[in-house]
């Protein structure tokens, strides 16, 4: 951890409210885009970050700086994911209502700003709604960890860490991840780059 992620610790949990907004302010963006990909879809996005800033004010006196903070916080925002797809099971028969919502302008995979030219902006979307409709056939476990390898860029050691669990099961939820994508996206000839796991 950084000497700034301390002491911006340290501040909040001296100082509250006031200082716990610096927090909110540098990683809120991070968290955001965690999210968003996590649902796949705005309105819970925003949902999910307001929830996961609330339970970091709440337990920020219990961190004790054994991990990053942006570690701590993503592991908050996976959490609740989990958990609201969890509670979202007991009552509704599909998991996947609300993922064919409007897409951000997330272009994870083509890496590519396509604004100036409406033809590949509108396929850019078209390929993005795509994914999004993928993903959200995935189990929930097998979305967060690919989220969080292919979005997040996190190494599969940290991954495991913060769904606490083997790193043989995240190699595992990846790979089946992977290859119903892949089966999913199969009209885009692997032009995605999603065939490498390791």
């Amino acid at each position: 951890m950084t000497e700034n992620e301390n002491q911006l610790i340290e501040r909040a949990q001296e100082n509250g409210v006031d200082a716990f907004r610096d927090i909110v302010a540098t990683y809120k963006d991070r968290i955001y885009c965690l999210a968003y990909d996590l649902t796949c879809n705005q309105h819970d996005a925003e949902d999910l970050v307001q929830e996961v800033f609330i339970k970091a004010f709440r337990s920020l006196d219990s961190f004790r700086g054994d991990a990053k903070l942006s570690s701590w916080l993503y592991r908050i925002t996976v959490n609740s994911y989990l958990n609201k797809k969890r509670k979202k099971a007991l009552t509704e028969m599909s998991l996947m209502d609300n993922f064919n919502e409007k897409s951000s302008e997330n272009d994870a995979f083509s890496g590519t700003d396509f604004s100036e030219n409406p033809e590949r902006s509108a396929n850019s979307r078209m390929i993005q709604h795509h994914i999004e409709l993928a993903l959200s056939k995935l189990a929930k476990k097998e979305r967060s960890v690919f989220v969080l390898r292919h979005y997040q860029d996190l190494p599969l050691k940290e991954i495991a860490a913060l769904l606490n669990i083997a790193e043989g099961t995240v190699k595992s939820l990846l790979f089946r991840a992977i290859r119903r994508l892949q089966n999913e996206l199969s009209f885009y000839r692997g032009d995605l780059g999603m065939e490498d796991a390791k």
